[in-house]
């Protein structure tokens, strides 16, 4: 007898014999129990987690000769069939291979007529997402009101591209990726029932490798039985799969621990001397310090297929846990802001020629008082034009608004002298000008320093940057910089990658933590 691959010798036949998805198993044993079944059904989810199975097993449910039950017999001519893949009533259509709308009008053209055998006739379309636009236009009125003994069953990997009107029409099942603990403990029984030797930590790979498929799982495991002649052992699964050394990965993080840089490089030249993939490293050290982090919560947590006991508790220690934060600080330690370490000779050149303030301008809030220190001490009038952005300072200091305060974000301050602040304004907003809100801003000006003071604005070409210039240039250097972080960030490439998609051009927000 040929032999046969356990994908299909284990492929569970009855509700009972799933692994997870219990959500969805739970909704179809209760709707099959109660006699409460809908017409279509859509099992969603990534490949090898039971999309098929559950479909075939619902459509034993509804045909076994012993009637319409969560339960079906397994036993009679309907379940053996449905089992061996030739009920004349369960039609199983590949719609990646019949996408074209002829295709499914001939689907289509018989469901009008009665099962022959069974109880329904059962239309299973695996991969229905495939469909052209104009087979789902052909398929719409039929799944709309099917005929009483007809049940769709429709299956795909990709749900987002069926349209809303095929969706609005069906009951969704979203089925799960499996815990790596629940297919490692799976792994285990069908070996048990094989009586194939294996060891634990061999499973955990294969459980890991899968992710979250069971499909893959059992394929991994067949392949791992052929390689390890009969049996499945650590060692030779990870030969198999190339993946690293836990050990070594435990080193490097002991040296890590003990702060010992050249033991660190030492121990990654030795895992670059295996040609890894340097991702797939990193995703074990933090699988490993997660590890780390729940034995220090839940010390009898240890799992062997995790590597050695005793360097895992090591690692664990309060003590090496503090030292290892203590090395990130020092790698990640801030940067100290320019503008907070200013040179002494970078406060003389933006001094300006402003008198001493009044006692009034002592009762100023503290951010006024920081604008008044800046301008406090005499310098020539022409030094002020170099650094004119200090305008930007007073004018954020000013209580205007509306108009006003566009006005004055858009000057320049040419020049100061004495008690008179000399301001340019371009020529495109010189509409903004008048006498009154002149007026306003002098008033708040003076009520700034505590004295009288002058301006004078006039309309002319700025060879610097106004406070609106400037607000302009750091919002689009900040957009810029947060593109940046989004386009090179680790975690957003890997979901990108994933799931084969694009950052939305300008979706991108910068939020102000001020």
């Amino acid at each position: 007898m040929s032999y046969q691959v356990l994908a299909r010798k284990w492929r569970p036949r009855k509700f009972a014999e799933m692994v997870g998805q219990t959500h969805v198993l739970r909704a179809l044993i209760n709707a099959l129990d109660a006699d409460r079944l809908h017409h279509a059904f859509l099992f969603t989810g990534t490949r090898g987690v039971g999309k098929t199975t559950i479909a075939r097993i619902l459509a034993k449910s509804l045909n076994c000769e012993q009637g319409v039950s969560s339960t079906p017999c397994g036993e009679c001519t309907a379940c053996r069939e449905i089992d061996e893949g030739r009920f004349v009533d369960l039609i199983e259509v590949d719609a990646a291979s019949r996408t074209k709308v002829e295709d499914t009008r001939e689907l289509l053209d018989n469901v009008q007529y009665a099962p022959t055998r069974g109880r329904y006739k059962v239309y299973l379309i695996d991969e229905v997402h495939m469909l052209s636009n104009h087979s789902f236009n052909a398929l719409l009125k039929t799944l709309e009101e099917p005929p009483p003994h007809v049940k769709f069953l429709l299956a795909t990997t990709d749900p987002q591209k069926l349209p809303v009107t095929i969706l609005s029409r069906c009951l969704q099942f979203n089925l799960r990726r499996l815990p790596a603990d629940q297919i490692q403990d799976y792994l285990q029984d069908i070996l048990g029932r094989e009586g194939i030797d294996f060891e634990v930590a061999g499973l955990a790979q294969l459980a890991r490798a899968a992710d979250g498929s069971m499909r893959d799982a059992l394929s991994l495991l067949d392949q791992a039985i052929a390689f390890g002649g009969g049996q499945v052992n650590d060692v030779e699964v990870r030969s198999m799969l190339g993946t690293l050394d836990r050990g070594q990965v435990q080193k490097l993080l002991t040296a890590l621990a003990d702060g010992q840089a050249s033991t660190v490089l030492s121990a990654v030249n030795e895992l670059a001397e295996q040609a890894p993939d340097f991702e797939e490293i990193l995703a074990e050290l933090i699988s490993q310090l997660h590890y780390i982090a729940l034995m220090q919560q839940v010390p009898d947590s240890y799992d062997e297929s995790m590597g050695d006991k005793e360097t895992l508790e090591a690692l664990a220690d309060s003590r090496a846990g503090l030292e290892m934060v203590l090395l990130r600080m020092l790698a990640f330690r801030p940067e100290e802001m320019s503008a907070n370490t200013t040179s002494s000779s970078q406060v003389q050149s933006v001094k300006k020629s402003v008198p001493e303030p009044a006692p009034a301008v002592e009762s100023a809030n503290v951010a006024q008082q920081e604008v008044i220190k800046k301008v406090e001490a005499p310098v020539k009038a022409t030094a002020v034009k170099e650094e004119s952005n200090e305008w930007h300072d007073i004018v954020a200091s000013l209580s205007l608004g509306g108009v006003d305060k566009q006005l004055a974000m858009n000057c320049a301050l040419v020049s100061q002298d004495n008690d008179h602040f000399i301001l340019a304004l371009e020529p495109a907003s010189a509409p903004m000008l008048t006498k009154e809100r002149q007026a306003r801003i002098q008033d708040e000006l003076i009520k700034l320093f505590g004295k009288e003071l002058r301006i004078s604005i006039e309309v002319q070409a700025i060879d610097t940057e106004t406070p609106a210039q400037r607000d302009h240039r750091v919002a689009e250097e900040k957009q810029a910089h947060a593109e940046s972080e989004i386009k090179n960030d680790s975690n957003v490439q890997s979901i990108l990658e994933a799931f084969n998609g694009t950052v939305k051009p300008n979706s991108v927000q910068v939020v102000d933590e001020t």
